[in-house]
């Protein structure tokens, strides 16, 4: 192990501590021992010290030249030794790469978390008294690219997903000088260990049965297999799609979304009654209850002036509503609806409303993919910690 010598004066050391910026000692001193550091190495290359004349000596000193690195403390200035062949080459810059490393990648983690590129270069400069740009940042995010197009094109065949939910947002990007709205496509699934997983998402112009085909077909090309169930809303060109692409899938209507529609279409005033006779069509656990609740209802209401329209809506979708009551009961409060899909898609959405408009499709694709990546992993951590709880608790018990 190389070892380093310094002669110290403690009581001008003491002076210049206690006179000094705390963060100016603490740079100092790291330079101090850098560049010794970077002194004794060279030594060790040309196998001899300064001023000492032998055989057996490798190459010879040629001076020094500056170089920056940026730490966590803020940007020092090292001197690093050089020789005359240029053949030798300090290994601290390969030491604190690390370091960078691990602050490039704070700076993506809070880009990641909704903190806006401003935000980042202000919190970089407070940090490390060096100023970053807007830009700095952005291009930085670049890094992100190949992590979630590998992620984005992770093979599926490897997992059959019986239920499969899907659902598109919209977000404004910049395209030829043009703010526009494009649709940003996600699905995920259940897994047959009853895991959930995002398997995808694609950004495109429209909301269209094509572009449903072709999110789907992307799918399709990485292993998927067709589900036993797709959960989704009733817009006409995703149902479309999912005729075309899913030859014998079956499609379960959102019973939340189809509710909604229902109770749109009643009158605002003294209808508790009937929204709870409503509900109680989709909180049974057989699909015979189901029809038979239904046709209560529908006998029941059917002469009120007000409630044809919903009525009307009702036994047009009511068959797509209870296509969940079909598989085993555990699942029937999971997949009767894309609850679970809304949630992720508020987790896009709150790191979306700090960016507002994204400058170009690729940004927006980078920025979201991350954020699934990152809301995938919370996920898979929180089932771990309670499976071990489980366990830990059972084997207690015992």
């Amino acid at each position: 192990m190389t070892q380093l010598q310094f002669n110290l004066n403690l009581d001008n050391l003491k002076e210049s501590v206690m006179d000094s910026n705390i963060d100016s000692v603490i740079k100092a001193s790291i330079v101090l021992v850098l560049n010794e550091f970077m002194e004794k190495e060279r030594d060790h290359h040309l196998n001899t010290y300064p001023y000492e004349r032998t055989a057996s000596r490798h190459d010879y000193r040629n001076g020094y030249y500056d170089r920056e690195l940026l730490l966590s403390i803020g940007k020092i200035v090292l001197r690093v030794p050089r020789t005359r062949s240029g053949d030798f080459s300090t290994t601290v810059f390969e030491q604190y790469a690390r370091c960078d490393q691990t602050f490039v990648l704070s700076m993506l983690e809070m880009v990641v978390n909704g903190v806006s590129t401003r935000k980042v270069s202000n919190i970089v400069e407070q940090l490390c008294g060096q100023k970053v740009s807007k830009s700095f940042v952005s291009t930085l995010t670049e890094k992100l690219d190949p992590i979630v197009n590998q992620w984005a094109n992770r093979p599926l065949n490897t997992m059959y997903y019986p239920y499969i939910f899907t659902d598109a947002m919209y977000i404004k990007v910049r395209e030829h000088n043009r703010v526009v709205s494009k649709a940003v496509y996600i699905a995920t699934a259940v897994d047959m260990n009853d895991r959930r997983e995002i398997l995808g998402l694609r950004i495109d112009h429209v909301e269209s049965c094509e572009a449903w085909q072709r999110f789907f077909q992307h799918l399709q090309s990485r292993g998927l297999q067709a589900p036993k169930l797709i959960i989704s809303d009733a817009h006409k060109g995703l149902k479309a799609a999912i005729g075309k692409e899913f030859v014998g899938s079956a499609w379960q209507r959102c019973t939340v979304h189809f509710k909604k529609n229902i109770i749109t279409h009643m009158p605002k005033k003294d209808m508790d009654e009937v929204k709870i006779a409503l509900k109680r069509i989709f909180e049974v656990a057989k699909v015979e209850d189901a029809r038979r609740y239904k046709n209560e209802f529908i006998e029941k209401y059917k002469d009120h002036p007000k409630l044809d329209r919903a009525i009307e809506i009702l036994e047009d979708g009511f068959e797509d509503g209870i296509q969940y009551l079909n598989e085993d009961t555990k699942y029937h409060k999971h997949i009767r609806s894309t609850n679970s899909l809304e949630r992720i898609n508020g987790e896009v959405r709150r790191r979306e409303r700090v960016i507002r408009i994204f400058p170009n499709t690729q940004s927006a694709y980078r920025l979201i993919g991350a954020v699934l990546m990152d809301y995938a992993e919370e996920v898979r951590k929180r089932i771990i910690k309670e499976r071990t709880s489980r366990i830990c608790g059972a084997k207690f018990l015992k």
